[in-house]
């Protein structure tokens, strides 16, 4: 009986033990699982933990497509990064992947970025020479940028927007030099302006491969609403490049721009417009933002029209994805948890990824058709760790989206509501300017 006793005691300690342990092993799972993140460390640490949806959405983790597409070497994967000489005014350094400092240029072109893309403005300055901001894209800052992407092998692509600052559906706001002109004064304006700005890109040894005339120009150009105006002013534009490309035996090609491919006939309009009014031109491109414009599938159907009905070449001319939904330069973003609370790929570095994937999956089932994409500032993160210090640094050396100076000519807009950059949580590097691990995929699309 006292053995059975014994036996029975042994038993029941065992048994205990073995609870024990599974209890142990359990609650270790558990806090791994809530620790992990697909965001850096470093960000993890600074953003605000207020917002318990958003900081569930960036826990959670998915996969992560990984399988290269069968991308033509020629199918663009850039990037438009042209607040970069701001930003290094203001001090920002970037790094690479093993914590190294490097030239930005070198490190996209690394990472499988093959095409940059840079804004031009005719003169975003006051009269006392103080920056509008949005990274000052004036000429000269088009050439400091031009030279270093040509210097790490990049072609550059050309982005006239001729308006002093920035031009998008919602405002064609035309140069102040040019504001007492008539149409024929400005179509002759607008001709020199290129031809001369264009010469000014090559002589600097700056390879040149696409001009886009115009930005974002649904139904307005350069201050003019009708079409035969603003196609008059677009076909202006697309003589001056013409003339400079066949003077410097060069082959640049033309790109038009617009955006909202979710509206219904939209594209099918303008491209009718083009065509009726004989505007010579070789991309239709477009804006592609997806929590704004749609899915894929609509993107890539109204494109395809374009290409088959004008035998076009077409592309997306901007996009971008949050990897986050908190803001990390106290300046507030343009997606956030506020407004975008059914995300459509997780908000993450993973869900960046992913998006990249899908897109340039989508687009390439267009063939040659398609020419690629480029992704909108990848790198406008923040310039300081507080709103002191990067409200002083916006507003000297134009590194936020806009400046209070910007006033005397968007007294409406920008002169209201000036302050940092609102895609800082849509870049591929973190606050600190440390590559993210989805900068990496636009080398993977082709490769394993």
């Amino acid at each position: 009986m006292k053995r059975n006793y014994i036996y029975l005691s042994l038993s029941i300690l065992i048994l205990i033990l073995i609870i024990v342990i599974i209890l142990l092993f359990s609650k270790m799972n558990i806090e791994d699982n809530s620790t992990s993140s697909t965001i850096s460390p470093e960000i993890t640490s600074n953003l605000s933990t207020n917002d318990s949806t958003n900081h569930t959405t960036q826990s959670t983790t998915s996969n992560i497509n990984t399988l290269p597409l069968s991308l033509n070497e020629s199918f663009i994967t850039g990037a438009d990064i042209s607040s970069i000489i701001a930003l290094e005014e203001s001090g920002v350094i970037f790094y690479d992947y093993a914590g190294n400092s490097q030239d930005i240029f070198k490190t996209l072109y690394d990472n499988g970025i093959n095409y940059i893309r840079v804004r031009l403005w005719n003169n975003p300055y006051d009269e006392a020479g103080n920056t509008y901001g949005g990274g000052h894209n004036d000429l000269a800052t088009a050439i400091k940028i031009g030279k270093r992407a040509t210097q790490n092998n990049l072609p550059l692509y050309v982005d006239f927007h001729y308006s002093d600052f920035w031009a998008d559906p919602s405002k064609q706001m035309i140069p102040k030099s040019w504001s007492s002109m008539n149409l024929s004064e400005k179509e002759a304006a607008l001709y020199d302006y290129t031809k001369i700005s264009l010469e000014s890109l090559i002589n600097e040894g700056i390879n040149i491969g696409m001009v886009q005339v115009g930005n974002e120009t649904n139904y307005c150009f350069c201050g003019e609403t009708s079409w035969d105006s603003i196609c008059l002013l677009l076909n202006a534009g697309v003589k001056a490049v013409r003339e400079v490309a066949s003077e410097y035996n060069m082959n640049i090609n033309i790109a038009l721009h617009f955006t909202n491919p979710e509206i219904a006939n939209n594209y099918k309009t303008i491209s009718y417009e083009l065509n009726k009014h004989n505007v010579d031109y070789d991309i239709f491109a477009s804006s592609y933002y997806p929590y704004w414009h749609g899915d894929l599938d609509n993107l890539v159907g109204v494109l395809s029209y374009v290409a088959d009905t004008y035998n076009k070449k077409v592309m997306v001319a901007e996009t971008a994805y949050p990897y986050t939904l908190q803001d990390t330069d106290f300046f507030d973003n343009s997606i956030n948890s506020y407004n975008y609370t059914s995300p459509i790929y997780e908000v993450s570095s993973n869900g960046q990824r992913n998006y990249i994937y899908d897109l340039a999956s989508k687009l390439s089932t267009l063939g040659s058709s398609c020419l690629g994409f480029f992704y909108w500032e990848p790198a406008w993160i923040s310039v300081g760790n507080s709103y002191n210090e990067n409200s002083k640094l916006w507003e000297t050396y134009g590194s936020g989206w806009a400046s209070s100076f910007s006033k005397e000519y968007d007294a409406n807009d920008a002169g209201k509501y000036f302050g940092g950059s609102s895609f800082d949580n849509q870049a591929l590097f973190d606050q600190y300017g440390k590559p993210l691990p989805s900068l990496s995929i636009f080398k993977e699309l082709r490769t394993n």
